[in-house]
């Protein structure tokens, strides 16, 4: 069995008593087998820690791999707008190469800004490209094929009979639910209202609750979205899902922003998972998520960065940032969101919106190895071994002070050297294929 002993750590653990302790590590096979001051143990690869922290690996909640090539080719644009002119036909112009290609560029870039765990949306199509770079990266990953069954401004593209949608929807869960181990997983990824048909929807709440599966879609995002449901289905977002029997444990929201007082207790009652994207939310000028009131009432709120083309990156620690810098903004107040709330978001929060809280967001004895050492000891971090690691972790870490990433007890980045995804060939691909897109798809900024 493989071994491999972290040394000399300050380790951020977010157990319950939220222990920070300088300390040593050791991972056997896939999970945490001792956390101690200090371990002796023989026969195994040993990574030097020492000025450096381990805290679990990041979860992002909301993300899009197959829209990660289309970064920079879709800014300053509302959310409609951006989707109907530019987001949607660059998608439907996506090839299974261009597919796969995406997805290894942002898994790359989520390794090596620490973030081990993702709850992702494909596009329509050759979503098996996609999970075929999950599994040779080495990447965790819920992941789903979009749906797409209604509306007028969809592409040809993009657009599916309702059938073949769920048909195939069913062909990829049956092929990569719990492939790899374990660390690849399906969830049923309708896009949002405006696109799917109530057959649809229908059938999705009872194909999840009979595969066991997430239901991962956008919700309330904008007020011209919202604007479209209730003139279609005749009431708010959050109402028509609930009627539908999709709220609960199982459904992951994205944005939640405009809710009005019902539909904020039905997610906080339903235990429904909200994923926040604050930086996308800022870009796309859709809102600001009213995250500190849901938190009160009880609600299950993680982070996320969304997809490239509306933030333009998936850096974790900015996301953290914004999320505490908004509110506080928001609400005039500097007590708002404090680090320790968003970074509980960031780990702990992410783990419980994948149903894995008993395996990831805190390193513990027993739970899985993901987790990132974190090189502090820089200028823009210092001085930090007086302060509160979690403060600086949320307000002045960068992705760039990832040092070593760690997924599934296999050590996928070093030093800040990817070790499962060639990092050159992967730029020079992607430089290669989006030109190729951009002209498929006749887009024209």
């Amino acid at each position: 069995m493989k071994r491999l002993l972290i040394k000399n750590g300050q380790l951020v653990t977010m157990n319950r008593k939220r222990d920070v302790f300088r300390g040593d590590l050791l991972i056997e096979g896939n999970r945490i087998s001792s956390i101690a001051p200090e371990i002796k143990a023989e026969n195994c690869e040993v990574i030097d820690a020492t000025g450096l922290v381990l805290i679990p690996g990041l979860i992002q909640t909301h993300i899009h791999l197959t829209q990660t090539l289309l970064r920079g080719q879709a800014d300053d644009l509302e959310l409609l707008d951006w989707l109907k002119k530019r987001v949607w036909p660059l998608e439907g112009a996506h090839t299974a190469e261009s597919n796969y290609i995406s997805a290894k560029l942002g898994i790359g870039e989520l390794i090596r800004g620490g973030t081990t765990s993702i709850i992702d949306m494909e596009t329509v199509h050759h979503t098996d490209a996609a999970f075929e770079a999950l599994q040779e990266t080495g990447y965790r990953a819920i992941s789903g094929k979009c749906m797409m069954d209604y509306g007028n401004s969809v592409p040809a593209s993009l657009m599916e009979e309702t059938q073949e949608s769920i048909a195939e929807s069913v062909k990829l869960l049956k092929k990569w639910h719990g492939a790899a181990n374990g660390r690849i997983e399906y969830a049923f990824a309708p896009r949002f209202v405006v696109s799917c048909t109530d057959q649809l929807l229908k059938r999705v709440k009872e194909l999840s609750t009979e595969y066991g599966v997430k239901v991962h879609t956008h919700a309330s995002e904008n007020r011209g979205e919202i604007e479209l449901v209730q003139k279609d289905r005749g009431m708010r977002n959050i109402n028509y899902l609930h009627k539908l029997g999709l709220t609960g444990e199982n459904l992951v929201l994205a944005h939640c922003i405009w809710l009005d007082d019902e539909e904020m207790n039905i997610l906080a009652d339903t235990g429904t998972h909200i994923a926040h994207c604050p930086s996308s939310n800022m870009k796309l000028a859709s809102g600001i998520a009213k995250i500190p009131e849901l938190l009160e009432m009880g609600a299950q709120v993680s982070l996320a960065a969304d997809g490239a083309p509306c933030n333009n990156n998936m850096d974790m620690f900015r996301e953290m940032r914004h999320a505490a810098l908004i509110q506080k903004a928001r609400l005039l107040s500097p007590t708002t969101m404090p680090a320790a709330t968003v970074f509980e978001m960031a780990t702990l929060g992410g783990a419980k919106a994948m149903g894995k809280e008993n395996d990831l967001g805190s390193l513990e004895v027993g739970k899985l190895a993901d987790m990132v050492l974190v090189n502090l000891g820089v200028p823009h971090n210092a001085p930090w071994e007086a302060g509160d690691i979690v403060s600086q972790l949320v307000y002045s870490a960068t992705s760039a002070d990832v040092h070593t990433t760690i997924i599934d007890g296999y050590v996928v980045m070093k030093n800040r050297k990817l070790t499962t995804i060639d990092e050159d060939a992967v730029l020079k691909d992607a430089n290669r294929v989006i030109k190729e897109q951009i002209i498929k798809a006749g887009v024209i900024k």
